[in-house]
Protein backbone atom coordinates (compact mmCIF):
# COMPACT_ATOMS: atom_id res chain seq x y z
CA UNK A 1 0.00 0.00 0.00
CA UNK A 2 1.04 3.55 -0.91
CA UNK A 3 1.11 6.29 1.82
CA UNK A 4 -2.49 7.25 -0.02
CA UNK A 5 -4.43 3.59 1.56
CA UNK A 6 -4.72 2.33 -2.08
CA UNK A 7 -4.57 -0.98 -3.57
CA UNK A 8 -2.52 -0.52 -6.47
CA UNK A 9 -2.07 -3.10 -8.89
CA UNK A 10 1.75 -3.47 -10.90
CA UNK A 11 1.24 -2.64 -14.75
CA UNK A 12 1.70 -5.76 -16.36
CA UNK A 13 4.09 -5.89 -19.09
CA UNK A 14 3.29 -6.68 -22.32
CA UNK A 15 5.36 -9.88 -22.67
CA UNK A 16 3.18 -11.27 -20.32
CA UNK A 17 0.03 -11.25 -21.91
CA UNK A 18 -1.40 -13.61 -24.32
CA UNK A 19 -1.79 -12.10 -27.66
CA UNK A 20 -4.55 -12.34 -30.55
CA UNK A 21 -2.26 -13.67 -32.96
CA UNK A 22 -1.96 -17.69 -31.96
CA UNK A 23 -1.68 -17.13 -28.17
CA UNK A 24 -4.84 -18.14 -27.62
CA UNK A 25 -6.05 -20.58 -24.81
CA UNK A 26 -7.31 -23.33 -26.92
CA UNK A 27 -6.46 -24.43 -30.40
CA UNK A 28 -9.00 -25.57 -32.89
CA UNK A 29 -9.09 -28.83 -31.90
CA UNK A 30 -10.20 -28.19 -28.45
CA UNK A 31 -6.48 -29.04 -26.82
CA UNK A 32 -4.89 -26.27 -24.72
CA UNK A 33 -1.81 -25.14 -26.34
CA UNK A 34 1.20 -25.50 -24.36
CA UNK A 35 2.47 -22.43 -24.90
CA UNK A 36 -0.41 -20.44 -24.45
CA UNK A 37 -1.35 -21.96 -20.90
CA UNK A 38 2.42 -21.22 -19.74
CA UNK A 39 1.74 -17.61 -20.24
CA UNK A 40 -1.16 -18.22 -18.42
CA UNK A 41 0.14 -19.45 -15.78
CA UNK A 42 2.57 -17.18 -15.83
CA UNK A 43 0.09 -14.48 -15.86
CA UNK A 44 -2.03 -15.69 -13.22
CA UNK A 45 1.09 -16.18 -10.90
CA UNK A 46 2.39 -12.87 -11.34
CA UNK A 47 -0.85 -11.30 -10.78
CA UNK A 48 -3.47 -13.26 -9.38
CA UNK A 49 -3.36 -12.26 -5.88
CA UNK A 50 -3.86 -8.57 -7.04
CA UNK A 51 -6.51 -8.96 -8.82
CA UNK A 52 -8.33 -10.63 -6.60
CA UNK A 53 -8.11 -8.10 -3.67
CA UNK A 54 -9.33 -5.82 -6.32
CA UNK A 55 -12.29 -7.94 -7.40
CA UNK A 56 -12.69 -8.55 -3.90
CA UNK A 57 -13.39 -5.00 -2.68
CA UNK A 58 -14.92 -4.01 -5.67
CA UNK A 59 -17.81 -6.64 -4.43
CA UNK A 60 -18.00 -5.05 -1.24
CA UNK A 61 -18.40 -1.79 -2.15
CA UNK A 62 -20.79 -2.43 -4.71
CA UNK A 63 -22.71 -4.72 -2.12
CA UNK A 64 -22.54 -1.58 0.77
CA UNK A 65 -23.96 0.88 -2.01
CA UNK A 66 -26.41 -1.27 -2.76
CA UNK A 67 -27.89 -1.44 0.99
CA UNK A 68 -27.51 2.01 2.46
CA UNK A 69 -26.84 4.00 -0.75
CA UNK A 70 -24.47 7.26 -1.09
CA UNK A 71 -24.98 9.69 2.05
CA UNK A 72 -27.10 12.35 0.54
CA UNK A 73 -29.21 10.06 -1.58
CA UNK A 74 -30.23 8.36 2.22
CA UNK A 75 -30.96 12.07 3.65
CA UNK A 76 -33.02 12.54 0.08
CA UNK A 77 -34.71 9.32 1.08
CA UNK A 78 -35.43 10.23 4.57
CA UNK A 79 -36.72 13.57 4.25
CA UNK A 80 -39.22 12.29 1.14
CA UNK A 81 -40.62 9.28 3.17
CA UNK A 82 -40.71 11.80 7.41
CA UNK A 83 -40.48 15.53 5.99
CA UNK A 84 -37.29 17.25 6.66
CA UNK A 85 -35.71 16.26 9.40
CA UNK A 86 -33.47 18.53 12.00
CA UNK A 87 -31.27 16.79 14.75
CA UNK A 88 -32.33 18.10 18.34
CA UNK A 89 -30.05 21.59 19.29
CA UNK A 90 -27.41 20.62 22.32
CA UNK A 91 -29.06 21.82 25.69
CA UNK A 92 -27.25 24.82 26.02
CA UNK A 93 -28.02 25.96 22.28
CA UNK A 94 -31.16 28.45 23.31
CA UNK A 95 -30.97 30.85 26.26
CA UNK A 96 -34.16 30.59 28.76
CA UNK A 97 -36.55 32.90 27.58
CA UNK A 98 -36.78 35.85 30.48
CA UNK A 99 -39.95 38.55 31.00
CA UNK A 100 -37.43 41.40 30.54
CA UNK A 101 -39.73 44.83 31.08
CA UNK A 102 -42.74 43.83 28.73
CA UNK A 103 -46.62 44.05 30.15
CA UNK A 104 -47.31 41.48 32.32
CA UNK A 105 -51.17 40.04 32.83
CA UNK A 106 -52.14 39.26 36.75
CA UNK A 107 -50.04 38.94 39.23
CA UNK A 108 -46.43 39.64 38.93
CA UNK A 109 -45.81 37.60 41.86
CA UNK A 110 -47.89 34.26 40.55
CA UNK A 111 -45.91 30.86 41.15
CA UNK A 112 -46.12 30.17 36.85
CA UNK A 113 -44.97 32.83 34.27
CA UNK A 114 -46.25 32.13 30.72
CA UNK A 115 -43.89 34.27 28.48
CA UNK A 116 -45.60 34.83 24.69
CA UNK A 117 -43.94 35.72 21.86
CA UNK A 118 -46.78 37.05 19.22
CA UNK A 119 -47.28 39.00 16.50
CA UNK A 120 -50.39 41.08 16.32
CA UNK A 121 -51.17 39.98 12.36
CA UNK A 122 -50.96 36.16 12.93
CA UNK A 123 -53.98 34.81 12.70
CA UNK A 124 -53.10 31.88 14.81
CA UNK A 125 -51.89 34.79 17.48
CA UNK A 126 -55.34 35.75 17.61
CA UNK A 127 -56.71 32.36 17.64
CA UNK A 128 -54.96 31.79 20.53
CA UNK A 129 -56.11 35.14 22.03
CA UNK A 130 -59.88 34.02 20.90
CA UNK A 131 -60.33 30.57 22.16
CA UNK A 132 -57.29 29.61 24.52
CA UNK A 133 -56.22 32.78 26.83
CA UNK A 134 -59.83 33.06 28.24
CA UNK A 135 -59.85 30.40 29.85
CA UNK A 136 -56.06 30.82 31.21
CA UNK A 137 -57.04 33.92 31.87
CA UNK A 138 -60.15 32.32 34.22
CA UNK A 139 -58.29 29.60 35.66
CA UNK A 140 -54.65 30.47 36.12
CA UNK A 141 -53.81 34.10 35.83
CA UNK A 142 -57.62 35.92 37.90
CA UNK A 143 -56.88 33.11 40.65
CA UNK A 144 -53.15 34.51 41.01
CA UNK A 145 -51.52 31.20 39.79
CA UNK A 146 -50.26 32.27 36.87
CA UNK A 147 -49.31 35.35 35.40
CA UNK A 148 -48.85 36.07 31.23
CA UNK A 149 -46.08 38.25 29.60
CA UNK A 150 -46.92 39.31 26.08
CA UNK A 151 -42.94 39.99 24.20
CA UNK A 152 -42.95 40.96 20.53
CA UNK A 153 -42.54 38.68 17.62
CA UNK A 154 -43.51 40.71 14.57
CA UNK A 155 -43.13 38.52 11.02
CA UNK A 156 -42.67 41.27 9.09
CA UNK A 157 -41.65 39.78 5.95
CA UNK A 158 -45.46 38.42 5.45
CA UNK A 159 -47.63 40.34 8.00
CA UNK A 160 -46.43 44.18 7.19
CA UNK A 161 -48.66 45.86 9.34
CA UNK A 162 -47.12 43.96 12.57
CA UNK A 163 -44.29 46.10 13.37
CA UNK A 164 -46.54 49.20 13.53
CA UNK A 165 -48.99 47.15 15.55
CA UNK A 166 -46.39 46.08 18.26
CA UNK A 167 -45.03 49.26 18.36
CA UNK A 168 -48.38 50.81 18.75
CA UNK A 169 -48.97 48.36 21.72
CA UNK A 170 -45.91 49.91 23.61
CA UNK A 171 -46.81 53.06 22.66
CA UNK A 172 -50.26 52.32 25.08
CA UNK A 173 -48.51 50.61 27.61
CA UNK A 174 -47.01 54.40 28.27
CA UNK A 175 -50.53 55.66 29.31
CA UNK A 176 -51.64 52.18 30.89
CA UNK A 177 -53.37 50.20 28.44
CA UNK A 178 -51.28 47.82 26.43
CA UNK A 179 -53.90 45.07 27.22
CA UNK A 180 -57.01 47.06 26.04
CA UNK A 181 -55.19 48.01 22.82
CA UNK A 182 -53.76 44.17 22.76
CA UNK A 183 -57.60 43.26 22.81
CA UNK A 184 -58.76 45.99 20.46
CA UNK A 185 -55.99 45.16 17.75
CA UNK A 186 -57.40 41.62 17.38
CA UNK A 187 -60.85 42.01 17.76
CA UNK A 188 -61.24 44.61 15.19
CA UNK A 189 -59.51 41.76 12.72
CA UNK A 190 -61.94 38.98 14.08
CA UNK A 191 -64.44 41.46 12.66
CA UNK A 192 -63.30 40.75 9.12
CA UNK A 193 -63.26 37.40 9.21
CA UNK A 194 -60.52 34.67 9.40
CA UNK A 195 -57.08 34.61 7.95
CA UNK A 196 -54.57 37.19 7.72
CA UNK A 197 -56.32 40.58 7.95
CA UNK A 198 -54.60 43.65 6.26
CA UNK A 199 -54.76 47.27 8.30
CA UNK A 200 -52.74 50.21 8.26
CA UNK A 201 -51.21 52.38 10.83
CA UNK A 202 -54.60 55.02 10.28
CA UNK A 203 -56.07 51.64 11.51
CA UNK A 204 -54.20 51.56 14.42
CA UNK A 205 -54.67 54.96 15.40
CA UNK A 206 -58.04 54.93 14.99
CA UNK A 207 -58.56 51.77 17.23
CA UNK A 208 -56.37 54.02 19.72
CA UNK A 209 -58.76 56.64 19.60
CA UNK A 210 -61.27 54.19 20.34
CA UNK A 211 -59.70 52.77 23.42
CA UNK A 212 -59.61 56.17 25.14
CA UNK A 213 -55.84 56.85 24.53
CA UNK A 214 -54.50 60.55 24.51
CA UNK A 215 -54.24 60.71 20.78
CA UNK A 216 -51.38 63.68 20.26
CA UNK A 217 -48.53 61.29 22.57
CA UNK A 218 -49.71 58.48 21.03
CA UNK A 219 -49.54 59.81 17.49
CA UNK A 220 -46.01 61.20 18.61
CA UNK A 221 -44.88 57.96 20.15
CA UNK A 222 -45.96 56.04 16.81
CA UNK A 223 -44.92 57.93 14.61
CA UNK A 224 -41.12 58.47 15.87
CA UNK A 225 -40.88 55.27 16.00
CA UNK A 226 -39.91 55.11 20.28
CA UNK A 227 -40.35 51.67 20.63
CA UNK A 228 -38.81 50.03 17.38
CA UNK A 229 -35.80 49.37 18.99
CA UNK A 230 -37.56 47.66 21.66
CA UNK A 231 -39.61 45.49 19.58
CA UNK A 232 -36.34 44.28 17.21
CA UNK A 233 -34.92 43.66 20.96
CA UNK A 234 -38.24 41.15 21.84
CA UNK A 235 -37.30 39.12 18.40
CA UNK A 236 -33.64 38.77 19.05
CA UNK A 237 -34.08 37.30 22.37
CA UNK A 238 -37.23 35.23 21.42
CA UNK A 239 -35.03 33.82 18.08
CA UNK A 240 -32.02 33.09 20.93
CA UNK A 241 -34.77 31.51 23.16
CA UNK A 242 -35.95 29.23 20.32
CA UNK A 243 -38.43 30.98 18.59
CA UNK A 244 -39.13 30.07 14.91
CA UNK A 245 -42.54 31.35 14.46
CA UNK A 246 -45.78 32.59 16.31
CA UNK A 247 -47.27 32.05 18.46
CA UNK A 248 -44.65 30.78 21.23
CA UNK A 249 -45.28 30.39 24.90
CA UNK A 250 -43.16 29.27 27.70
CA UNK A 251 -45.47 28.05 30.30
CA UNK A 252 -41.81 28.12 32.60
CA UNK A 253 -39.14 27.66 30.31
CA UNK A 254 -41.10 25.04 29.00
CA UNK A 255 -41.57 25.98 24.97
CA UNK A 256 -45.62 25.27 23.77
CA UNK A 257 -45.76 26.19 19.80
CA UNK A 258 -49.17 27.36 18.24
CA UNK A 259 -52.21 27.76 18.91
CA UNK A 260 -52.62 24.57 20.87
CA UNK A 261 -55.65 23.94 23.09
CA UNK A 262 -56.21 25.07 26.70
CA UNK A 263 -56.00 21.05 27.62
CA UNK A 264 -52.22 21.20 26.52
CA UNK A 265 -51.89 24.99 28.63
CA UNK A 266 -53.60 23.53 31.58
CA UNK A 267 -51.52 20.46 31.74
CA UNK A 268 -48.10 22.31 31.38
CA UNK A 269 -49.76 25.05 34.03
CA UNK A 270 -49.61 22.20 36.68
CA UNK A 271 -47.00 20.57 36.32
CA UNK A 272 -45.29 23.79 36.80
CA UNK A 273 -47.70 24.30 39.94
CA UNK A 274 -46.07 20.68 41.13
CA UNK A 275 -42.47 22.07 41.06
Amino acid sequence: MDENQEIQLPAPEPSDLPNSQGDSFRMDGGQINPEAKGKFENFVGKYGIPISILVGLTVIAVSIYLSFGLPNQRAAKSNAVAGEITPPPPPDAFSPATADDDPVLGNPDARVTLIEFSDFQCPFCRKLWRETLPEIKKNYIDTGKAKLVYRDFPLSSIHPAAQSAAEAGECADDQGKFWQMHDKIYSEQDKQGQGTVQFSVSDIKKWAGQIGLSMSEFNNCLDSQKYKAEVEKDTSDGQVSGITGTPGTFVDGTLIKGAVSYAVFSQAIEEALKK
